[in-house]
């Protein structure tokens, strides 16, 4: 079983285009599993066999879950990795039943994204310096993920090929190897122009081929990677932000909500975000109706009355 784990992984990897974060996570929750099932079954995790795995020995591990404190977040994850691993073994003829068909994913608490206001974009903006080259970078960064809503394993995949500043478009590789232009506004397209006049001089003795296609290159000379971006947006936002989390998918929450409370259709808004169905944009419409109600309860004056 543990074979076919790796064989999986790679599969998200290469096949499904699956972030980094998404594949560590899953070969995390299945080999917790991994060694719940043998453990049960008293056998080696090595010598622990897929047919041995029944929908009672799945059930068994989700009450061992829910005993252990976990989250309906957290447990919800684990049963979509176990669902999406027993479906590829299936299809690929490693086992003859699919134990996990009928599995039921728990209902998530929704909790509503957290986006920065108009007021701390345009601060966080104006904080970068762009009179040196790094910062250059790290503008066009933060210009490119409030610009246009996209993740960030989309934006580290990005290569200059990608950008298009004749059209004000870019070509965006999203889950599932899917792509989607996006446009461009002034903003953006503005600053990475002066970028990409200047971004060879980031090479360092380090940049191989693969930065040399690279649209945005890391300290060590290298294709920029998520964890340096990371921690670039949180460095910003931390100046000119009070709100609670802060990371890139905080631009993405904040793009999108800003673009549905200036009138956009959520249908456009689930195209730029690249969602699959609309059922994942909508949580955007339940932020937006509670900064509606902020907004009222702190100006009408019948409001708390």
């Amino acid at each position: 079983m543990k074979a076919l784990i790796e064989k999986y992984l790679k599969y998200l990897s290469v096949e499904r285009n699956a972030s980094k974060h998404t594949i560590i996570s899953y070969r995390n929750d299945l080999e917790s599993f991994l060694n719940f099932t043998s453990s049960l079954e008293e056998i080696e995790m090595e010598k622990m066999e897929i047919s041995l795995i029944s929908r009672l020995t799945i059930r068994l591990w989700l009450g061992d879950l829910s005993e252990q404190g976990l989250a309906k977040a957290s447990i919800a994850r684990k049963v979509a990795a176990l669902r999406s691993f027993f479906k590829y073994c299936f299809k690929r003829g490693h086992i003859e039943k699919n134990p996990a068909h009928l599995l039921v994913v728990p209902r998530k608490e929704q909790t509503l994204p957290k986006t920065a206001t108009v007021e701390d974009i345009n601060r966080m903006m104006d904080a970068v310096d762009i009179t040196t080259l790094r910062g250059l970078q790290d503008r066009a960064i933060l210009e490119l993920f409030y610009g246009t809503g996209m993740r960030l394993s989309e934006l580290t995949g990005l290569n200059l090929t990608d950008i298009d500043l004749k059209q004000n478009q870019v070509t965006v590789k999203g889950k599932g190897n899917k792509q989607r232009i996006i446009p461009l506004g002034k903003a953006v397209a503005d600053i990475l122009k002066q970028f990409r006049d200047k971004r060879t001089e980031l090479y360092g003795e380090r940049t191989d081929g693969d930065a040399r296609k690279a649209l945005f290159i890391a300290a060590s000379g290298q294709r920029m990677y998520d964890r340096a971006v990371r921690y670039m947006v949180e460095k910003y936002l931390k100046k000119t932000s009070e709100v609670t989390q802060k990371s890139p998918h905080v631009l993405r929450h904040s793009f999108a909500t800003h673009m549905l409370d200036n009138g956009a259709d959520i249908r456009i808004i689930k195209e730029f975000l690249g969602h699959a169905n609309l059922a994942a944009t909508q949580v955007y419409t339940h932020t937006s109706i509670e900064r509606l109600k902020n907004v009222y309860e702190q100006a009408h004056p019948r409001a708390k009355t």
